[in-house]
């Protein structure tokens, strides 16, 4: 869906559905590559004023926030701080709170959500402008670990997407293998469109159970093991579905707990961002510093920092421990995890925990 097409679905939605829409969310939604600095410039003034700990860290790193003119300029915050902080802008009572997996004595990261709304308009007009309408597609999940537990945010959204589908055979298919093979082969006969997301292990036990080839089918891995299986990299897990499923392609779900917005990958692994969201490259070795794409356009290797700007009410400005290549497009990679054992950050600051 070209960029024009998108804002006037929003405009239809919000006029048909009677909706109020804030300030910022009318300027996040229409973002675009023209607007989009400026906007985040905003939003970083606003949130340096009303997030009490993102000022604390801004100011211990030595930001300026009147001299900041670039959005490589702002400061990110240590995506830890979502495990030990309540990382919120304005003062609110969350309508719910997301929650990171985790096993064991893990420590979870906790987003507290101000509007589950603005995450619902979000990750539908993400959606949409990947995949075109809900209704068009048989949406099934494959989800076992993320429905297992509470306040997940994947959950939440694969679920309003099965709910926007209306087709009768969309739904999550917990540990029932059999049902889901029977569900792609009715689809497939039927030539009905379908997507089927999933978490990576339940994906790979499914292909090792039931070889097929599948023509209408696109299959959306949202990553991780979860601890169910030995880790290998995403070109390994898309060669294994790609045999075992028959497909050309691996479609990819780049979020987190601590984003309101997902990146998608249609293959090859490579992702793109709604026009609300941004990647951005640090060096690996300093975590104040952006890199910039030179004049040559050769893709930069690091860390990934991510803007997110439907993230008004937490932090917008996140850097992540995920090791990324950033390419001239704003396409990227993601390459796994970096050793956060030297990232630097957390100890520039010190205040309460929750």
């Amino acid at each position: 869906m070209h960029l024009c097409g998108l804002k006037s679905k929003i405009k239809y939605y919000y006029l048909n559905n009677s909706l109020q829409i804030t300030d910022w969310e009318n300027k996040i939604f229409h973002a675009s590559y023209y607007n989009f600095d400026k906007i985040a410039l905003e939003l970083f003034r606003f949130q340096y004023q009303n997030n009490s700990l993102y000022k604390q860290f801004s100011d211990s790193v030595g930001v300026v926030p009147d001299k900041v003119n670039s959005i490589t300029e702002i400061p990110f915050l240590p995506i830890q701080f979502f495990k030990t902080h309540r990382v919120t802008t304005t003062t609110f009572e969350p309508e719910i709170i997301f929650e990171s997996s985790g096993t064991g004595n893990m420590q979870k990261s906790k987003h507290f959500v101000k509007s589950i709304e603005l995450y619902k308009n979000s990750f539908t007009f993400a959606f949409e402008l990947f995949y075109g309408k809900e209704t068009e597609w048989c949406i099934l999940g494959l989800l076992p670990s993320y429905l297992e537990r509470e306040n997940s945010s994947l959950v939440m959204m694969v679920d309003k997407l099965i709910k926007n589908s209306e087709q009768s055979f969309s739904g999550f298919y917990l540990n029932d293998l059999d049902k889901l093979h029977h569900t792609l082969l009715h689809n497939e006969i039927l030539q009905q469109p379908t997507l089927l997301i999933g978490v990576t292990y339940a994906l790979l036990d499914f292909a090792e159970k039931y070889k097929m080839k599948l023509s209408t089918t696109t299959i959306v891995e949202t990553g991780g093991m979860k601890g169910r299986r030995d880790e290998v990299t995403r070109m390994q897990v898309h060669e294994i579905l790609q045999n075992r499923l028959g497909v050309k392609f691996i479609h990819s779900e780049y979020g987190m707990t601590e984003l309101l917005s997902q990146a998608y990958s249609r293959g090859n692994g490579l992702f793109k961002c709604p026009p609300w969201m941004k990647v951005l490259i640090r060096e690996q070795d300093d975590p104040l510093r952006v890199i910039h794409l030179l004049k040559n356009k050769l893709p930069k290797t690091g860390l990934i920092n991510i803007i997110d700007l439907a993230n008004i009410f937490s932090c917008c400005f996140i850097a992540t421990d995920d090791l990324g290549k950033l390419y001239a497009n704003d396409n990227f990679e993601v390459l796994g995890r970096a050793d956060t054992s030297d990232i630097r950050g957390c100890s520039l600051l010190s205040v309460d925990h929750y």
